[in-house]
């Protein structure tokens, strides 16, 4: 899910080499706490949160169920 993240945001953003994924791992969930250089922010993000929507989107859909846990997207600065 590391690579799907990575994979989406890259070509986005200004400086891909700042792109981070970690991911905390729960009883319940999977959190991925996405970072991007402070300048590229703003186009991960999106108007009105769009394309962070989407990115959510995606990624929700590709876990599926995921053996059972919730997965989230956080963008972090």
């Amino acid at each position: 899910m590391k690579q799907l993240i990575e994979t989406i945001v890259k070509p986005l953003v200004d400086y891909p080499e700042d792109v981070r994924v970690e991911m905390d791992e729960y009883d319940s969930r999977i959190t991925y706490k996405l970072s991007v250089n402070a300048e590229d922010m703003g186009k991960v993000i999106g108007k009105q949160g769009r394309v962070a929507k989407a990115i959510r989107t995606i990624v929700y859909s590709a876990a599926g169920s995921h053996h059972g846990k919730r997965v989230n997207v956080e963008i972090i600065d």
